[in-house]
């Protein structure tokens, strides 16, 4: 037998999924409902993930080398001085980045559909197939044809309102709403971002999170994200974010306006028989950064790695007990780094006045390097005894003011 499988979602970690597979020899269905699909993000993407992911140069916009992070009271504080000539983070536009690796894992033979899936049903028994209900997108109809398919094993990777974690009952988690604002700026505002990104803190442009400007080709993207009980107020938290880049966003047209709802924590039943959640249907975008791009291709790659080996390059079917190994990896590999960023957020996010301390914070040299080292390579290089002793010194004094102004 050959194994086959159906990845729905082509995003990062639906197409890492898709690619690891068909390398495997294991035939692959990769469903993507819209092609053209521009996921409303910031598009940055960790250093390690450009030689971990063979990301082509060309398909990065913007190598920023330069942040500034912006207090409540405008205080602006200068991150990058301590990255190296050939470091630095990666700024792409979805469309353009979900596309190659959507094409690249097609090339290599995954069976890419142009579809909808509507309806998955479940199998009586474990030998038996799963059936995906969906509409065919190929001629070019919005309704599409009606078809079905039949498969071993499924991998949802297709978003935060996942179908397919309803078909398998994965249980809710709450969300955090994205709204950006593509704008063009004339080229002298272009200049000043071409290798910088600003990222802004406060209440008037986030009560939970952080808003951003972020360069890309030929226009920088303007947004915020905030929990979905704020949902109401989101487009008053982007006049926020406008109002206080203001000037350096003089004389630019807004080319597009999107939203899209953002994980918070992971779904609490992510695997049912033989089918598997990865990236946003999962839940895999971190705390405090808002990290979504590089976490969902990798928990896609590790998903079908963990695929493959179960299943002997395909000449088996997993069991619902194979999938959780990946699960289990995952949450091994990940899981400290979640709960820092989490604690980080819950800690600085709380009041204007500990954003303040946390910029403040943010200016030490030590505390910089920590920070990009653990972003850029996914690993947190131990500092020597002295500098982790004053990097905790600063936390620690940072929150004590931040709690002594708070009101």
């Amino acid at each position: 037998m050959v194994l086959r499988v159906a990845v729905v979602g082509s995003g990062p970690a639906g197409s890492s999924a898709a690619e690891t597979l068909v390398k495997a020899g294991i035939e692959t269905y990769l469903f993507e409902r819209k092609l053209d699909n521009a996921k409303p993000c910031g598009g940055a993407i960790p250093l390690c993930m450009v030689d971990e992911f063979d990301i082509p140069l060309k398909i990065i916009d913007r190598q920023v080398k330069k942040m500034k992070m912006i207090s409540p009271s405008n205080i602006e504080v200068n991150i990058g001085q301590t990255l190296k000539d050939d470091e630095y983070i990666g700024m792409c536009r979805r469309e353009v980045f979900d596309s190659f690796l959507r094409n690249r894992a097609a090339k290599l033979g995954a069976n890419l559909i142009n579809g909808t899936v509507h309806k998955l049903d479940i199998p009586n028994s474990d030998n038996e197939p799963y059936t995906l209900h969906y509409a065919d997108h190929s001629q070019g109809d919005i309704k599409g044809e009606s078809k079905t398919l039949k498969v071993d094993l499924v991998i949802g990777a297709d978003g935060a309102n996942s179908r397919i974690a309803k078909a398998i009952d994965a249980g809710d988690y709450n969300y955090a709403i994205a709204f950006q604002e593509r704008i063009r700026l004339p080229e002298d505002k272009m200049a000043y971002y071409e290798d910088l990104a600003e990222m802004y803190v406060g209440d008037d442009v986030s009560p939970d999170f952080y808003a951003w400007v972020f360069p890309k080709y030929d226009h920088v993207a303007v947004g915020t994200g905030t929990m979905k009980v704020n949902q109401a107020k989101i487009k008053h938290l982007q006049t926020g974010i406008r109002n206080r880049a203001a000037k350096r966003l003089e004389g630019g047209e807004i080319i597009k306006v999107e939203a899209h709802p953002i994980p918070e924590h992971p779904r609490p039943r992510p695997i049912r028989g033989r089918v598997v959640l990865v990236g946003d249907a999962l839940g895999t975008v971190t705390k405090s950064s808002g990290e979504g791009i590089y976490f969902a291709a990798k928990s896609g790659r590790m998903c079908a790695e963990t695929i493959v080996e179960a299943s002997n390059k395909g000449q088996t079917i997993p069991t619902e007990a194979d999938l959780k190994r990946f699960l289990k990896g995952w949450n091994k590999t990940y899981g400290a780094t979640y709960l820092v960023l989490d604690i980080l957020q819950r800690v600085f996010y709380r009041s204007d006045a500990t954003r303040e301390a946390f910029v403040e914070m943010c200016a030490d040299v030590d505390v910089q390097k920590l920070t990009f080292d653990s972003y850029l390579y996914k690993t947190v290089v131990p500092a020597n005894p002295l500098k982790q002793m004053k990097i905790t010194a600063k936390t620690l004094g940072s929150l004590l003011r931040g709690n002594a102004l708070a009101p």
